[in-house]
């Protein structure tokens, strides 16, 4: 059940409007790692959950997330509010107008003309939201991973929309959302290393002979690491093909008429080694006039 309280989670204070940082912030509304997606992705993960603690978290974070994304629209709402009159009412001169609503070489005109300057389910370049953002795959530690993911990828995205207002207001309210990514990002963490076998992901467990084994399938000088040092892995300075010591060649057992038509197929469509046609771009050339 959901209720919604007629108050932010946190204080939203705007200092004048801006169309164009509006337009930046929808990225954290209906973009890839925004608020919407994050709050979608927490909650059909915590419907499926079957642990009651983890089920509890991530509906918790989930709904915390859509109070975030209230947060965001009310910042582009805020910050449209000017222009959204002005564009409604007709008040200023066309010419005018169109400069207050494009700014320095934004898009926000996407927002004010086809949304009327309120929050849209679209990011930052006018791409509609998704499904596809949602990258569950119903595997605890798998989608505790990837949620660790999301979480550090929506702090960059708050820290680098920080760095372009000096709006006081827009600014602590970013700062906000920005330590909350941090704070769930953690909670995730716990969660995941709670659970006692969490690596591999699934149940099966990894072919022993290639599960500790490190390629190095790039020439030049190599550095070495705990990520593919001796300690850790078998490391194999120059790997050949094939490494399970077969010869490396695809096969398929065939059935006799399989065999047969396979064979009169190359038959039909091989290609004359010894015959030097001339093709249409040859001739159409300069060279050949």
């Amino acid at each position: 059940m959901f209720r919604h309280v007629k108050k932010l989670q946190y204080t939203v204070r705007v200092s004048e409007p801006n169309p164009g940082l509006a337009n930046l912030l929808l990225e954290q509304f209906g973009g890839p790692q925004g608020e919407l997606a994050a709050a979608m992705r927490y909650f059909t993960q915590g419907l499926a959950d079957e642990d009651i603690g983890r089920r509890d978290m991530l509906m918790d974070i989930a709904t915390e997330e859509l109070s975030h994304l209230e947060i965001i629209g009310s910042l582009v709402g805020m910050l449209n509010k000017g222009a959204k009159g002005e564009l409604a009412e007709g008040t200023e001169k066309e010419g005018e107008l169109y400069r207050s609503i494009t700014g320095a070489g934004n898009d926000s005109h996407l927002t004010s003309i086809l949304y009327g300057g309120g929050p849209a389910l679209t990011n930052s370049g006018g791409v509609p939201w998704t499904a596809a953002y949602i990258d569950t795959i119903g595997e605890v530690t798998a989608d505790l991973r990837s949620n660790v993911a999301a979480e550090a990828r929506a702090k960059i995205i708050y820290e680098r929309l920080i760095n372009v207002t000096d709006d006081v207001g827009v600014k602590d309210a970013l700062g906000f959302l920005m330590t909350r990514e941090a704070a769930h990002q953690l909670s995730f963490e716990k969660a995941l290393y709670a659970i006692r076998d969490n690596f591999p992901p699934g149940k099966l467990p990894p072919i022993e002979q290639y599960a500790h084994t490190y390629y190095n399938m790039s020439e030049g000088n190599e550095v070495r690491g705990s990520w593919n040092s001796d300690e850790n892995f078998d490391y194999v300075a120059d790997p050949q093909p094939a490494v399970d010591g077969g010869d490396g060649l695809a096969s398929v057992v065939l059935s006799d008429q399989q065999q047969q038509s396979v064979e009169a197929l190359a038959t039909r469509t091989a290609s004359d080694p010894l015959i030097n046609p001339i093709t249409g771009a040859e001739a159409g050339s300069k060279k050949s006039t």
